[in-house]
């Protein structure tokens, strides 16, 4: 009877509380005391970056398991600047890359990549002339001048410049009288003169246009400019005292300098950031070799498993034969895995193991790390030697990037999220559902690792391979491929055009309701404490997400 008497006694000193609750201010802090008072708190709200990634209290975590608490919206998501390290050398605009998958990453991807400000990594599962041709593609696409023009000779035929257009995606050609760079500019020829003239077979100096307006050899990038925009000529050759070509400038560059302010360029060059991935065996060396002469600016070495004899090896070797080149090793998981590379000599790594949406080694091989873990963990190793990272696998949406960014990664790479863009390889298919879609693989996938295009089957005795799925997954010369991959197909995103604004405005975005103003200022702000985390339950992932609604239609941009 104690016990009740004591908890009835209990029961009416609150309801007494409640009912004076009203009575008299004395009983309330006032309110111009509330950020006096903040301050008594021994914490913060939240939890800090190391008690988040406490793996004997929370385990491996995804980018799914936490939150960012917010902040202090103190400016426009306008001014929020979201330079990143590419490598210890490189910056970008945007902390965007796209993977080296045969799905994901050929010329055309790389160019509208670093045309937004990102960079787009070439895949490898392809001859080694196909791959520098794309990087040769990717670095004549916008260089202010062009230093290495498509020059024809008086005895091209018509048809042959309208191959040159097919195969290049232009159609304006200089004429000189040997077909060479400098050599004496005799005429220009463009699609308007070629669409129309029925004799195929004709030479081009019976279409070609000898009207020209050209720019003298030292004429800067902006007097070049203007006489083009006075000519309304689509192409404004530079020529030497002698009358020889030596560059050409482009109506369509000089537009592209215009709509695009945030285009990765090489400093000095005008030329657009190229990089591509290679495996790690010998045969690897001869296709580096001819990437750097199409003018390659950043090697990825492509692996499954970075820490390997194969890859350190490389490492040192490129290091010695192309000091120029930046090299980004990987993948990695784990500060071991992450040391080796330092040691070795790399200029970034790249996070990631199991996490990618077409990947299943975790499944299959028991063997990699949940991604956000891996980020902290090889990150916070990593920027002890000023070696930037990529966060590689496991992105989804908008929010997977400012965690990975949070957590320390300086860019991050996608791959099915960017597999069904317009500029990806391969053809739309309609799906059963009459949606848009187009195919894509994990380079682990039997599909990928089947694929002949690479030049044909490799030999593990030999430490030689010709595919780059199965040099990635060390299953070159394998009898039984065990895959690490699957394939599929995404549903159409539009052009990247779009969906990579959508992406930076996104980010921009988020990082305002932290209260940060830019990717360093995060990460600062994350070491030091001032941003908060906050562990999501089950409950709170569901919480978080569309719910108690029929008809949904996710519209994620306009």
């Amino acid at each position: 009877m104690n016990g009740v008497n004591g908890v009835v006694e209990q029961t009416k000193k609150l309801l007494s509380g409640a009912s004076n609750s009203n009575q008299g201010e004395g009983q309330y802090e006032s309110p111009a005391n509330a950020l006096t008072l903040l301050k008594g708190y021994k914490s913060k709200d939240g939890i800090s970056v190391a008690e988040l990634m406490d793996g004997t209290k929370n385990g491996g975590l995804t980018y799914n398991d936490f939150l960012l608490l917010p902040g202090y919206i103190g400016f426009p998501a306008a001014q929020v600047d979201l330079t990143s390290k590419l490598t210890r050398n490189i910056t970008l605009k945007t902390p965007f890359t796209s993977s080296p998958m045969d799905t994901v990453t050929e010329a055309n991807m790389a160019i509208h990549m670093a045309l937004l400000g990102g960079v787009g990594v070439i895949h490898h599962n392809c001859s080694i002339e196909e791959q520098a041709e794309m990087i040769r593609k990717v670095k004549r696409f916008e260089n202010g001048f062009i230093t290495d023009p498509i020059v024809i000779s008086p005895n091209t035929t018509v048809a042959e410049a309208i191959a040159l257009k097919e195969k290049w995606g232009f159609g304006g050609f200089p004429v000189t009288e040997n077909g060479k760079l400098r050599s004496k500019l005799i005429g220009m020829v463009t699609p308007r003169d070629t669409q129309f003239h029925s004799n195929l077979s004709s030479p081009v100096t019976e279409i070609m246009s000898t009207d020209l307006v050209t720019g003298s050899e030292g004429t800067d990038l902006q007097t070049a400019n203007d006489i083009l925009s006075k000519s309304k000529k689509g192409k404004l050759p530079i020529v030497d005292g002698q009358g020889n070509l030596v560059s050409l400038l482009s109506r369509s560059d000089l537009m592209k300098n215009l709509n695009y302010p945030l285009a990765s360029k090489v400093p000095g060059t005008k030329q657009l950031l190229a990089a591509a991935a290679i495996g790690t065996r010998e045969n690897d060396k001869e296709r580096l070799a001819a990437l750097v002469e199409a003018g390659l600016d950043v090697v990825i070495l492509d692996s499954s498993q970075g820490n390997s004899m194969y890859q350190l090896d490389m490492i040192r070797w490129i290091k010695q034969q192309f000091p120029s080149v930046d090299v980004i090793g990987g993948n990695v998981v784990t500060r071991d895995q992450a040391a080796a590379l330092i040691a070795a000599g790399v200029d970034g790594l790249r996070i990631g193991m199991g996490a990618g949406s077409a990947c299943i080694t975790q499944e299959v091989m028991a063997v990699g790390r949940p991604q956000a873990t891996s980020v902290y963990h090889v990150t916070e190793f990593a920027a002890k030697f000023g070696i930037p990272c990529i966060a590689d696998g496991g992105i989804q949406n908008v929010g997977h990037i400012v965690k990975a960014v949070a957590l320390g990664a300086s860019t991050i790479m996608m791959g099915g999220l960017l597999a069904a863009t317009t500029e990806s390889p391969g053809a739309y298919v309609v799906g059963p559902d009459g949606q848009l879609r187009k195919t894509y693989r994990g380079m682990g996938s039997i599909d990928a690792m089947e694929d002949k295009k690479a030049g044909g089957a490799g030999d593990k005795a030999n430490n030689t391979a010709k595919n780059a799925g199965t040099a990635r997954y060390f299953s070159e010369g394998d009898r039984l491929l065990v895959a690490q991959g699957v394939s599929g197909s995404v549903l159409d995103r539009g052009s990247v055009t779009k969906f990579l604004p959508y992406l930076m405005a996104g980010v921009q975005h988020s990082l305002q309701d932290i209260g940060i103003q830019s990717v360093s200022d995060l990460q600062q702000g994350v070491r030091n404490g001032d941003v908060r985390f906050e562990i999501r339950t089950a409950s709170a992932q569901a919480e978080g997400n569309v719910h108690g609604m029929v008809g949904v239609e996710k519209k994620l941009y306009s």
